[in-house]
C-alpha cells in the first residue's frame, strides 16, 4: 500500500512538472509570436521589448532540457493525453523559433545595409570637405572658369 501511494505521489508530481513546462512554453511561444510580429514590421531587433524576458524563459527551458538529457531529471509521462500536448507545444515552440531565427537574421541583415548607408554618407561628407585625396596628397580643387585669379 505505501509503496502505491508512493507511485501516485511521483506521477502526480511528474504531471505538475509537465503541466509547469507547458505553461513555460506556452508562454515562450507566445512571446516568440509577438517578437515575430513586431520583427515582421521591420522594427529593429535592438528595439524589440520581449528579448529580455524571452531570454530568461528560454534559459529555463535550455536548462530543464539540459537537467532531463543529463537524467537528473525526469520527465516521466504516463497520461498519454497529457504526453501528446506536450510534444504539440514542443513542435509550436519549434516552428515559432524557426521563424524567430529567420527574422532576425533580415533584421541584422537590414540594421547592418543601415548602418553602412549611413558609413558612405558620412564618407562622401568627409570626403568632400578634405582637403586631402585618397592617396593622402593635398587635392587640387577645380576652380571654375568664372574665378578671377590675381597674380
Amino acid at each position: 500500500m505505501i509503496v502505491a501511494q508512493a507511485k501516485k505521489t511521483s506521477a502526480a508530481e511528474s504531471d505538475t512538472r509537465i503541466k509547469s513546462l507547458i505553461t513555460l512554453i506556452d508562454t515562450l511561444t507566445a512571446l516568440v509570436a509577438e517578437e515575430n510580429v513586431e520583427l515582421a514590421k521591420g522594427l529593429p531587433a535592438s528595439r524589440l521589448k520581449q528579448v529580455d524576458e524571452k531570454n530568461r524563459l528560454a534559459e529555463i527551458f535550455e536548462r530543464t532540457v539540459a537537467e532531463c538529457a543529463a537524467g537528473t531529471t525526469s520527465l516521466n509521462v504516463r497520461d498519454r493525453i497529457l504526453r501528446e500536448q506536450l510534444l504539440e507545444r514542443i513542435f509550436k515552440l519549434r516552428a515559432a523559433m524557426d521563424e524567430n531565427l529567420v527574422r532576425l537574421r533580415a533584421a541584422i541583415e537590414a540594421s547592418n545595409r543601415r548602418i553602412e548607408a549611413v558609413m558612405q554618407a558620412i564618407r562622401e561628407q568627409i570626403a568632400a570637405v578634405s582637403p586631402y585625396g585618397a592617396s593622402g596628397r593635398v587635392a587640387t580643387r577645380a576652380v571654375s572658369s568664372g574665378t578671377i585669379r590675381s597674380a
